[in-house]
């Protein structure tokens, strides 16, 4: 004890240290875009979407045909099916297809380029006689006399423009680019056949190829979507070549029995026009009754009624038998898009458009239409 009586002294031991408080984080600061900054990022987006565009313009002839071969190797698929089912291998089955298709090419060229020749000379020195032998049927007469000479005049105006100086030189550079056309167009076909043949070979690693850089919750429903538009335009495309065949064929048979010239040239025009979706017969019909009026009033009268017969047995009949399961587009939407695709492409737009629209149905009712329900 002290002196004084208090308690004794005790020594002060270490300081505990004192833990530092854990500092707040400063929040993060928040860049305001400028204008400048802004206005150069959408500038920059514009330019490349400008950049991306003059491409795809530039590479359109490419990106056509690649399109093209896509389609037409979806197309021939299920032929590589039945052929695998008959017990070939994948290569084998696609070798047989590109074997045939090279075979028929090359018949198709031997036989129709030399037949196709002749027949057009034979139209075009036959055509003034055709012409002449029409003003003097009697029904044409008694047509031109009502009108006061106005189907005369009309005929004569139309050779006169034909035989001047400027109408010859369009006539020929015509024809000089018919011929640089007809050979692009060979190029282009050996191409698309070609990449047909490879896009026909790798189209299951294609296919698993896309399925994989889709998110694995995406990917069932993906797959089930891609499989039934590849499926309906395999079934799409072999249902129109079929239904162009008959129709050429009936078309065929129908000009030798009503006598009308020409009529395998004009059978094998009716087999491309018929490929047109939903007017195709309706332009044949057309084409067919002008060619047989050149001959005969009554071969015209003949030809007429027994397409109109033809279209509406095609309507009922023959485009519900083929083309079941192929596309399920209702009317409206079949002549919207072949309309569209054909304003937009020509003829390969309107075969596009058909499978198309079909492929946009099928999304809104599996993708847009659930959602809409849920919400």
């Amino acid at each position: 004890m002290e002196p004084d009586g208090g308690p004794a002294h005790v020594p002060a031991g270490p300081a505990e240290p004192s833990t530092p408080k854990p500092s707040t984080p400063e929040p993060p600061r928040v860049r305001t875009p400028t204008l400048f900054g802004i206005g150069f990022r959408v500038t920059g987006g514009v330019l490349t979407a400008i950049l991306l565009a003059f491409v795809l313009f530039s590479l359109r002839s490419v990106v056509l045909s690649v399109c093209a071969a896509l389609f037409l190797a979806l197309g021939l698929n299920p032929l590589v099916h039945r052929l695998r089912r008959a017990g070939l291998r994948k290569n084998s089955a696609v070798a047989v297809i590109g074997v045939a298709v090279a075979l028929l090419a090359a018949g198709l060229v031997a036989v129709l380029v030399p037949f196709v020749v002749t027949q057009l000379a034979a139209f075009a020195q036959a055509l003034p006689e055709a012409i002449r032998g029409l003003t003097e049927d009697e029904w044409f007469q008694r047509i031109d006399g009502r009108t006061g000479g106005a189907l005369t005049g009309a005929l004569q105006s139309a050779g006169q423009s034909l035989v001047t100086p400027a109408s010859l030189t369009t006539i020929a550079n015509g024809v000089v680019g018919a011929g640089v056309g007809a050979a692009n167009v060979v190029a282009s076909m050996i191409f698309i056949a070609i990449l047909t043949l490879y896009f026909l070979a790798g189209l299951p690693r294609i296919k698993h190829g896309f399925y994989a850089l889709l998110p694995a919750s995406r990917r069932r429903t993906s797959v089930y979507l891609t499989e039934r538009i590849a499926d309906s335009v395999g079934k799409y495309l072999s249902g129109m070549v079929v239904l162009a065949l008959l129709n050429a064929t009936y078309s065929l048979i129908l000009l030798t029995l009503t006598g009308v010239p020409f009529a395998a040239l004009i059978s094998i025009a009716a087999f491309f026009i018929t490929l047109i979706p939903l007017i195709g017969t309706i332009l044949t019909t057309i084409v067919m009754t002008l060619a047989a009026l050149l001959d005969s009033l009554t071969a015209a009268i003949i030809v007429l009624i027994a397409m109109l017969i033809y279209m509406q047995i095609e309507a009922y009949i023959l485009t519900p038998r083929v083309m079941t399961k192929a596309v399920q587009v209702p009317g409206a939407w079949v002549l919207i898009a072949a309309t569209a695709g054909g304003a937009l492409l020509g003829l390969p737009g309107a075969l596009v458009a058909i499978p198309t629209a079909a492929a946009c149905r099928l999304l809104v009712d599996n993708l847009v239409v659930p959602l809409r329900r849920i919400q």
